[in-house]
């Protein structure tokens, strides 16, 4: 055999041999995960098994290194080893190989196999960052812990704790999410003399946002807006600069600071982007589409080194362009990096058919997409349903009976997610849920890191580890009171802003200013109550420093002393804060530096309880990532989904388009699309008519429900707006609005007979399927049914109608 020969045929047995490690996934993963060298972009459709591929990617990198597809051949192989080699691509030894020859075959195949420190995955929250990592230490052992599994912020907090100083700041940063950085600004704008009303924080705060991803600093921004004479933005660019000054001297970085100042490193000190560029041999992204430019020059920057950067993505979920993310980045991959390869993962393992071909009709008619077509191998199952109901509280009604009749044929609470565009369309479902005694829960509402008391305990701790922290230092100064009112605390800001000090500064010498001296005596015991906790700190371990914090501040005696039914649930979360010390404690063993440092980078899915049996509640952005059993998608409709201020902007109607395909792709067995004709919202009652997104569904995909004409005669004028129905333009047909009498869907998945209820009466006690035991106390009259008002043990009074909740309990005979 010549060398020509045997190096073609080394290679192929040596991909081959690889290739049966990931024999379980399909041949377009397979391709993602031995694709090794240079960029690449993975177009991973929804539910198409994208996490499964980076987790198998890094197992290949890490057990084979490149030699899925290289052309090295080791000088030390010979004709046998070639020919086992071939004989174990062949499968014919694979059953039962020797723990000798599985060595051999690793080494035969293994090219410059990377060691986990030099790979790093960068996901979007911490939730999946922690998946990432507990599933290769499964599969790969203790090694795994090594790989740099983060998201954005924490990879660049850790990259600034060890070199920041070279940027002027202390490493002891803190970290100041949303709401300290509203609290800031806040009382900026009220030190400009400027009004809420006039110019809202978070106007000012998106403003700087926007300029940070731009690179642009306070005095650039403030520069420019002297030149275009706009007074506003002259305010804003005030606004800024203070912001930074005042952020600066309390030794604090905000969300976007962490990806900016480390961008300020890497090009101010080459040594250390050389040294971060020579460390990562391996950039991996996940869900590329929701980068912004900062985030894209991090990962360009990192995989400057070796240009192996690999993206995982779908630019047809690109649905967070108001957080500042770019559908360009995604795009534009391959002009940027050049000779990048772009593989589609386009089969769906989470969908059926029909769902999967309604979703793909919608997505089609955006122009911005670099284009693929789900498709699945589950079965067709069942189309999905546009219910066109009379009004909102109708709407509401037919979501909760169908959920209901789900749940007696045996789903649970938990297998149905509701979907909105806004918060407020939650109000209606909310009632028709407590009134049908259907458990639910509503994600994006106030979680655990944002409630006061926790943010309250939170700051204590931040003034522990740094005085200078200026924002929390003003949350805790007079929490619980201690006589140090906003007169004080008003001059404290005033002074620490002229001297460029911290406030904590300003308190050591509060007896000098005569306008201090009165206060200066609570001032300094407060200040001495922090450096004694500051001492304690020091060696105490950091559930004893806690323990010790609660006494020493006086804080639950103060909740307590209120002893309102809202103020025992807070001394319950506020002691539930040491389970969380505890259990960072034993995961991690870090210091106080540390768990604050976890903390601030928390988001509201990181702590995202699905193991209730609850129906979700949500808004469509909220659902990203997830997945149910049945879905609804609700407020269908024009001016709501899309949103008015959408229709005649292109752009925004494509992120619209977009919103809709992540909506619909949660659903797995079960999807509803729910308008309305009329639609109360915000106290204003207005006709409304069916979402165009609908109407681009292909009328062989979808089943609709509809009890008038009405809706027959409408259709999108040139504009967008609804005018007469005329001739469709589209590649596939309309559907039409069936005049059926409108029913619940459940009535015909259903045909046994309704279980007859019990004769209730008040005094009776009860055992319900959600809500435990509980006694009725009331029951009156409600046109053809009975609202029982009942006195749950663990929930409290709720008013239910018996016809629609009656089937969901039953009496219990006490003894």
């Amino acid at each position: 055999m010549n060398a020509v020969d045997f190096e073609k045929r080394y290679i192929t047995a040596r991909s081959k041999a690889i290739e049966l490690d990931f024999a379980f996934l399909n041949p377009t993963q397979r391709e993602a995960v031995m694709t090794t060298r240079g960029p690449l972009l993975l177009l991973a459709g929804a539910g198409s098994g994208k996490t499964t591929v980076l987790i198998n990617r890094i197992a290949n990198l890490l057990r084979y290194g490149c030699g899925s597809d290289s052309e090295y051949i080791p000088d030390n192989v010979d004709d046998n080893d070639l020919a086992m080699l071939e004989e174990y691509s062949r499968c014919e030894v694979r059953e039962l190989p020797s723990a000798d020859m599985k060595a051999r075959i690793h080494d035969l195949c293994a090219v410059d196999p990377v060691e986990p420190w030099r790979i790093i995955a960068i996901t979007f929250t911490n939730k999946a960052a922690g998946e990432m990592k507990q599933r290769l230490e499964k599969m790969l052992g203790a090694g795994a812990e090594d790989i740099w599994a983060s998201t954005f912020h924490s990879a660049c907090a850790r990259i600034l704790r060890r070199d920041i100083d070279r940027l002027g700041y202390d490493r002891s940063f803190a970290i100041y999410d949303t709401s300290d950085s509203a609290s800031l600004m806040k009382r900026i704008l009220k030190d400009l003399d400027t009004e809420e009303r006039i110019l809202p924080h978070k106007t000012v705060l998106g403003y700087i946002s926007r300029a940070k991803d731009s690179i642009i600093s306070a005095e650039e921004f403030y520069a420019s807006a002297e030149t275009s004479g706009d007074m506003r933005r002259k305010v804003i660019g005030r606004a800024y600069i203070e912001y930074e000054a005042r952020m600066k001297s309390s030794n604090a970085l905000d969300f976007d600071d962490l990806m900016l100042f480390t961008i300020h490193l890497f090009r101010k000190e080459p040594d250390i982007l050389r040294y971060y560029q020579k460390r990562f041999k391996y950039v991996l992204v996940d869900e590329y589409q929701d980068t912004n430019n900062l985030q894209y020059l991090l990962a360009a920057s990192l995989a400057g080194g070796h240009s192996n950067i690999c993206v995982v993505g779908d630019d047809d979920q690109s649905i967070y362009k108001f957080r500042g993310a770019t559908i360009e980045n995604i795009l534009s991959f391959e002009k940027r990096f050049t000779d990048a390869r772009v593989i589609r993962l386009e089969q769906n393992y989470r969908s059926t058919g029909y769902i999967l071909n309604a979703a793909n009709d919608v997505i089609h008619n955006n122009k911005g997409r670099k284009g693929k077509r789900l498709w699945t191998e589950n079965g067709p199952g069942k189309k999905p349903e546009l219910h066109v109901t009379a009004d909102e509280r109708t709407e509401a009604q037919l979501v909760a009976d169908t959920i209901a009749a789900s749940e007696s044929e045996g789903l649970s609470w938990s297998d149905h997610a509701v979907l909105y565009r806004m918060n407020a369309q939650s109000n209606q479902f909310e009632t028709a849920f407590k009134r049908s005694g259907i458990p639910y829960r509503v994600i994006g509402g106030t979680g655990f890191y944002e409630r006061a008391e926790i943010k309250d305990m939170l700051a204590y701790l931040c003034v522990i580890h740094n005085p200078r922290d200026d924002v929390r230092m003003l949350r805790v100064i007079n929490n619980p009171p201690r006589g140090i009112g906003n007169t004080t605390t008003g001059r404290l800001t005033q002074l620490a802003a002229e001297s460029g000090r911290s406030i904590y500064e300003i308190i050591a010498k509060s007896h000098e200013y005569s306008d201090l001296a009165v206060a200066a005596g609570r001032l300094h015991m407060f200040t001495d109550l922090i450096d004694e906790l500051r001492e304690f700190s020091a060696d105490a371990p950091l559930d004893e420093l806690y323990d010790t914090l609660i006494n020493r501040t006086g804080y639950i005696r103060m909740l307590e002393k209120k002893g309102t039914d809202e103020n025992l649930s807070r001394i319950e979360n506020v002691r539930e804060l040491k389970t969380n010390i505890i259990r960072f404690m034993n995961d991690n063993g870090g210091s106080l530096f540390d768990f604050l440092n976890e903390t601030s980078l928390f988001t509201d899915i990181d702590h995202d309880d699905r193991n209730t049996d609850r129906v979700a509640m949500m808004t469509m952005h909220s659902a990203k990532g997830l997945e149910f059993d049945t879905v609804f998608i609700v407020g269908a409709e024009e001016g709501i989904f899309p949103g008015i201020r959408a229709i005649n902007e292109p752009e925004e109607i494509e992120e619209e388009r977009r919103l809709c395909y992540v909506a619909m792709t949660r659903a797995m067995r079960r999807l509803y699309l729910i308008c309305a004709r009329n639609r109360m919202l915000f106290g204003k009652t207005t006709s409304a008519q069916p979402s165009r997104f609908m109407r681009e569904i292909h009328d062989g995909n979808i089943d609709i429900y509809d009890g008038r004409d009405s809706f027959r005669d409408y259709d999108f004028d040139q504009s967008g707006a609804f005018g007469h129905m005329g001739r469709d333009n589209t590649t596939h047909s309309r559907p039409q609005f069936r005049n059926t009498a409108y029913r619940a869907p459940h009535k015909e998945i259903s045909s046994s007979p309704p279980n007859k209820l019990p004769d209730f009466k008040r005094g009776d006690t009860i055992d319900h399927k959600a809500f435990g035991r509980g006694v009725i106390t009331g029951i009156s009259p409600a046109g053809g049914d009975a609202l029982l008002e009942i006195a749950f043990d663990d929930t409290g009074t709720k008013r239910m109608l018996l016809k629609t909740t009656g089937r969901y309990m039953k009496k219990v005979e006490i003894r």
